[in-house]
């Protein structure tokens, strides 16, 4: 049975990589996987893991008990992107992205290379690597009109975004993982892990600026489309505030990232139905030309976030969730560790397979089976691999994903174009940490 599944989930994520050879939506292919795997545990009574020893005296009970323990674990990552893009998506509605195409002068390709992939690796280190994808490629798509050179672009973020992201405790789901469940300290994953994510980000642009994509101007075609509004560097402001806000109100209520986030966005949109002075209406906006002008912020905002993105990271969250529920990531690892009895190969390998397998199950089960302390190198390492290595593929990080929506880049034409460039900047971080761990420190 075990054999059927792993089937079902290689026909799944084969179908999602061959989304445009097969002209269909990556969406369905990974929410069927979901169902279907989550049918063959319940039809086949396979084993899970136990989430409430009161639910084994009913199978069936038993089996919806872990479906809902994993789906509340997703929702809370969906709940917070939902209230990303809805924020992303009101400060676009007042034009609030126009204020970067002012502040950014230059035109020069290398030039906006660099000042997006600083962007994302510091804001991604604040606002957590997805949320920072989301802004930097709303304002991407603001500036750059060559969609060709905005697919490069957009792909160079992912990368800088998710080496942001690895060495703060709230820059990617994996290391506030590792940071909750006690493995490491905010200081101790700062220190071992900032300069290996600065070299992982580095060391691709490097070679990236000497490619011909990067070489001359943009041109200016697009910028008679956009019209700046009064209220536009206001809600600006006060929406990237508002997502600063978040990992601040986790600290201190010790509440989930999402209810912060939907705080946040309350705030944001009161703003935005201030400042828009319209009544708010309950109907549905209309979906002509006539929406921006007639509906509330709140509600033509939520029209336009991307909700294909949304379900097909339910169904790749879910359908991994089963795998893991089965036990089977964790056996792998375990059988990993005992082939490679060099944990540096295990956890390097573990970062590139997160490319294809989900970083969060990996991380979990790693945090399952190895009994290192606090602050072990280990850990460090393991943050490092597992929030890099996901940059390899397009779907194989939370940014890609979204990237990959927000864009529609095609998964084959990241992993040429960008993908080795991921890859270089990956090993050049982890052979940086080994050097330091064993030379410098």
């Amino acid at each position: 049975m075990e054999l059927i599944i792993l089937v079902v989930f290689i026909l799944g994520y084969l179908s999602i990589t061959l989304e445009h050879t097969l002209k269909v939506d990556k969406l369905i292919p990974a929410v069927a996987m979901m169902a279907i795997l989550w049918a063959i545990v319940s039809l086949a009574h396979l084993p899970v893991f136990e989430i409430n020893t009161e639910l084994k005296e009913l199978e069936k009970s038993y089996v919806d008990g872990v479906l809902v323990h994993h789906l509340g674990k997703t929702a809370e990552i969906l709940i917070f992107l939902i209230g990303a893009m809805t924020i992303v998506e009101i400060i676009d509605y007042f034009n609030g992205f126009y204020v970067f195409k002012n502040l950014i002068k230059t035109n020069s390709k290398s030039g906006l290379l660099w000042i997006f992939g600083f962007l994302a690796f510091f804001l991604s280190a604040i606002i957590d690597n997805l949320t920072a994808t989301i802004v930097l490629v709303t304002i991407l798509q603001k500036i750059v009109s060559d969609r060709s050179f905005r697919l490069w672009m957009a792909g160079m973020i992912v990368v800088a975004a998710n080496a942001g992201g690895a060495w703060s405790p709230i820059g990617d789901v994996t290391t506030t993982m590792l940071w909750i469940a006690n493995k490491v300290t905010v200081s101790g994953l700062i220190i071992n892990v900032v300069i290996p994510s600065v070299l992982c980000m580095v060391a691709p642009f490097i070679i990236a600026t000497f490619l011909p994509v990067f070489k001359g101007k943009i041109k200016g075609d697009g910028e008679d489309q956009f019209k700046s509004h009064s209220k536009g560097l206001a809600i600006l402001i006060i929406g990237l505030a508002s997502i600063v806000f978040v990992p601040i109100f986790k600290i201190v209520t010790h509440l989930p990232p999402y209810i912060g986030m939907m705080l946040s966005l309350a705030i944001v949109a009161t703003c935005g139905e201030i400042f828009s002075r319209r009544h708010i209406s309950l109907s549905k906006p209309s979906e002509d030309h006539l929406a921006h002008e007639t509906s509330s912020p709140l509600h033509y905002s939520l029209t336009r976030i991307e909700l294909p993105s949304i379900l097909f990271f339910l169904g790749i969250l879910m359908a991994v969730a089963a795998l893991e529920s089965l036990g089977m990531l964790y056996h792998f690892a375990d059988d990993l560790n005992g082939a490679i009895p060099n944990s540096d190969i295990v956890v390097g390998l573990l970062g590139i397979l997160s490319a294809i397998i989900d970083n969060v199950p990996l991380v979990a089960a790693g945090i399952g089976m190895f009994g290192y302390p606090m602050d072990d190198q280990f850990w460090h390492l393991m943050a490092y691999s597992a929030g890099t290595g996901g940059s390899i593929l397009i779907i194989g990080s939370a940014a890609g994903v979204v990237a990959m929506g927000m864009e529609k880049i095609n998964f084959f034409w990241y992993l040429r174009k960008i993908g080795w460039l991921a890859f270089l900047g990956f090993l050049a971080g982890f052979f940086a940490f080994i050097f330091m761990r064993d030379v410098v420190l």
